[in-house]
């Protein structure tokens, strides 16, 4: 316990030191294109809670990730100026009251999410395959055309005039926080449940297990980080618009899952961080961006239709293996040609 307080509080320290200097040393351009890594990575690995280890099949994400956004900018846009006038005179006061308020709006748009996704999830998750995937999108272009109709946070203008709260420390951490919530859930008997319900519903029924819980539990939980991430991006960007939002965004998020593997937490961040920089590096030869895109895409899924790292996890002591293993190798080759 005292290890992973102290683990913590370093990492902690780490991300404030790194967000404090890294502004300065890279290109805003740059500096973007790792804000965005960071946002896919918490929207990847919250999915892949729901698609890759409980064995669903949601293509809604955007969805709730454009409540989370719209949620907590509207916080941030109509409540933060009545919340922060009493320490608006004090630099430093209103630094850490803007921050603070701008956490609870983050939680808030999480929240926002988790209900949508408990109230979507409940009757429809009782659905599989196909019909839950369709079930899914339909649900994230209601909530984007809804959007496009509620004139309070601007409709089909975009919602303009976000305050810019979103910091590389706040990204990075709950991109952390998102992988270390996950990978606990699934080392305790909540993880073994859900993937009981991944491998055959049938059996963990039988088993005593009530599988529907455990769906809708993944859905609010996946739902509650995508909310998060909603929000980070607003904030960042300092505009929301509905194109943000498409089921295209939704398809996005699946591949960086099914790329990554499913069931695999760092499959998913090392396909966020390479489906996120991959379109950016392409933009030279932006005549044929697209097409060499979706053709590096068709080759990985066919060279690895398991994806990069199937149901793997990489850890240092993956790599520790390999060494070993080498080694190991070589000493018998050496003992055989001695004999």
């Amino acid at each position: 316990m005292l290890k992973n307080a102290i683990l913590s509080v370093v990492a902690v320290a780490v991300l404030i030191g790194v967000g404090a200097v890294l502004p300065r040393m890279v290109n805003p351009y740059l500096f973007q294109i790792l804000i965005l890594c960071g946002i896919n990575i918490t929207l990847a690995v919250s999915l892949n809670l729901i698609n890759g280890f409980t064995g669903q099949f949601s293509i809604g994400h955007a969805g709730f990730m454009a409540i989370g956004g719209y949620t907590s900018a509207a916080l941030t846009y109509y409540l933060g100026p009545h919340v922060l006038a009493g320490v608006a005179g004090d630099g430093a006061a209103a630094t850490v009251a803007g921050q603070a308020f701008f956490i609870l709006s983050l939680l808030a748009g999480g929240a926002a999410s988790a209900v949508a996704g408990f109230l979507v999830g409940l009757p429809s998750l009782r659905l599989r395959g196909d019909y839950l995937a369709i079930v899914t999108l339909g649900f994230g272009e209601i909530i984007r055309v809804a959007i496009l109709n509620i004139d309070a946070i601007g409709g089909a203008r975009g919602f303009t005039d976000i305050p810019r709260y979103t910091t590389f420390f706040w990204v990075a951490f709950f991109a952390l926080v998102t992988v270390v919530f996950v990978r606990n859930i699934m080392s305790s008997s909540h993880g073994r449940a859900f993937l009981s319900v991944r491998e055959d519903e049938i059996a963990a029924e039988a088993l005593g297990i009530n599988t529907t819980n455990y769906k809708v539990m993944a859905f609010v939980i996946g739902a509650f980080f995508a909310g998060v991430a909603g929000g980070l991006f607003g904030h960042y960007l300092m505009y929301l618009h509905t194109n943000s939002f498409t089921f295209m965004k939704s398809f996005e998020v699946v591949i960086m899952v099914v790329l990554g593997g499913m069931g695999s937490i760092t499959g998913s961040v090392i396909a966020a961080v390479i489906l996120t920089i991959l379109p950016e590096a392409l933009r030279p030869v932006k005549e044929y961006r697209m097409v060499i895109y979706s053709a590096l895409l068709i080759f990985l899924m066919i060279a690895r239709p398991q994806g990069l790292l199937g149901m793997r996890e990489l850890s240092l002591s993956t790599f520790r293996g390999l060494k070993l293993g080498g080694a190991r190798k070589s000493q018998a080759g050496g003992a055989k040609r001695a004999l």
